[in-house]
């Protein structure tokens, strides 16, 4: 591999994963010791397959609305430009069982929703590409693997 780069990502053989998986991808101290930690949610696996556009802009909306049901401290949670996962950022709580479950929650959500939140002009800046139908599949299969999540590199 090339020399270390400044995106951590950039660092992470993505050839040597096996999606899907739910990584801690870094820890950031403040000055005053408050702590943001950023999770690798990988979906996909990378360079082989990859989320549809109307179907993980659904699942970013419906992720982003629930997901702060379920946990506390959540700052961000957007995807990949890749389209084969999300990043999720928490502010001081470094349980990744709390994660975990803030996930399975989220995406039991997804699966019992009727609706996309926020998919109207108003409030999206491309509100005719959703797919709730894609968003549910994603979960689905998600959900479907959860006995995956903790294994990121295939053996």
């Amino acid at each position: 591999m090339a020399e270390k780069m400044n995106v951590e990502s950039f660092n992470l053989d993505h050839t040597k994963v096996k999606a899907p998986y739910v990584r801690l991808v870094g820890v950031t101290s403040g000055s005053n010791g408050d702590k943001v930690y950023k999770y690798d949610i990988r979906f996909k696996q990378p360079n082989q397959e990859h989320m549809d556009m109307p179907g993980l802009h659904s699942i970013e909306h419906l992720m982003a609305e629930n997901i702060r049901n379920h946990m506390d401290n959540v700052l961000d949670i957007g995807p990949m430009g890749c389209q084969t996962g999300f990043y999720l950022s928490i502010l001081n709580n470094d349980s990744y069982d709390d994660v975990i479950e803030a996930l399975e929650n989220t995406f039991q959500d997804v699966l019992n929703a009727d609706e996309v939140p926020a998919c109207n002009e108003v409030q999206c800046g491309w509100a005719a590409n959703h797919s709730l139908e894609g968003a549910k599949t994603i979960a689905k299969d998600m959900l479907g693997k959860k006995d995956e999540w903790q294994q990121v590199f295939a053996e």
